[in-house]
């Protein structure tokens, strides 16, 4: 049986916790420990959470995808590539009889989870049924895909689903080959239909000219389908290695302000559009939100406590 590698990790409180920090050799499953403990206000936040690598790249073109950077050595590049089942069952298999705390796997860090539809069977169905012989350990998809039929045939358990939107005329820019955000959003009400947990990421935000007008619309689109479990908010952000293999650069020159975790625009920018969002949010009496890889500074600014986070990646 595989070794389950426990280590003490600090947490966002200050506390020091027993957590699983890799699988085996880490291949498949892995804590994301990249983000440490912010000190400064221009660290970042993001609490740890385990990573389910059991798949890399994504068909999709989006212009500030980090993959490009990430899988700039492999000569296949981004190219959707799924890792061998029995490696990825093995893995999970010896997380669940470790059996520790509840924890949520996110299965698209490293690749669109849903790159392996026209597989037999579907690479979802595949994964989401290895998560239902157990009760400790929860599945997240994260996607910009439609194609949710295979997803609709089974039970919804033990599996949350993520869709990653963006207001109409930054995806139609910027996201190409992804489907346009309103088909997005009408795959993800079929699955909140269907009984699955589903979240939205509205990540990542640009401040394009009329940017109000155009994420308000995006926001009441939203909430005319469906109300998501948790919605994330993420704006801009360029790691060094983004910003020099990717093939569309126009991107960047929103690009203003240093973090630990790249380039962003401006604080205040950043923050106005944050506000804005959350005030319609909480309009609605929505408030289940949270930021994604925001720095202490703006946490602070928003008049949140980041150490109380809920965002995409948590079980809770």
């Amino acid at each position: 049986m595989l070794k389950v590698v426990i280590g003490n990790v600090p947490s966002l409180t200050g506390e020091v916790e027993k957590r699983v920090i890799r699988v085996g050799d880490g291949s498949i499953i892995k804590l994301f420990d990249r983000t440490p403990v912010p000190r400064k206000e221009t660290d970042v936040v993001c609490p740890h959470f385990l990573e389910l690598k059991w798949a890399n790249g994504c068909p999709f073109s989006c212009a500030w995808c980090y993959l490009q950077g990430t899988f700039r050595f492999l000569e296949r590049g981004k190219k959707p590539f799924i890792k061998d089942w029995r490696k990825i069952e093995l893995h999970l298999m010896a997380l669940f009889q470790h059996n520790s705390r509840k924890e949520l796997l996110n299965a698209g860090e490293l690749s669109d989870s849903l790159i392996g539809e026209d597989q037999n069977p579907p690479a979802s169905v595949r994964l989401a049924r290895m998560f239902q012989e157990q009760d400790c350990y929860k599945l997240l998809l994260v996607t910009k895909s439609d194609r949710v039929d295979n997803l609709l045939k089974i039970e919804p358990e033990n599996v949350i689903v993520s869709f990653s939107i963006n207001a109409f005329p930054v995806a139609e820019r910027w996201e190409k080959g992804a489907p346009h955000p309103l088909r997005r959003l009408d795959a993800a009400r079929r699955l909140q239909e269907h009984g699955y947990p589903v979240r939205v990421r509205i990540d990542p935000m640009v401040p394009v000219e009329e940017w109000k007008g155009h994420y308000g619309e995006l926001v009441g689109e939203i909430f005319r389908r469906f109300e998501p479990e948790r919605i994330t908010l993420g704006s801009l952000r360029g790691l060094s290695t983004t910003i020099r293999h990717a093939r569309d650069t126009s991107w960047v020159e929103y690009l203003d302000e240093r973090s630990n975790w790249g380039l962003k625009p401006r604080f205040g920018v950043r923050l106005e559009m944050y506000r804005f969002i959350i005030d319609l949010l909480e309009e609605m009496g929505f408030k289940d939100y949270g930021l994604c890889k925001e720095t202490v500074g703006m946490w602070r600014g928003l008049e949140l406590d980041y150490r109380k986070i809920r965002c995409n990646c948590l079980l809770y």
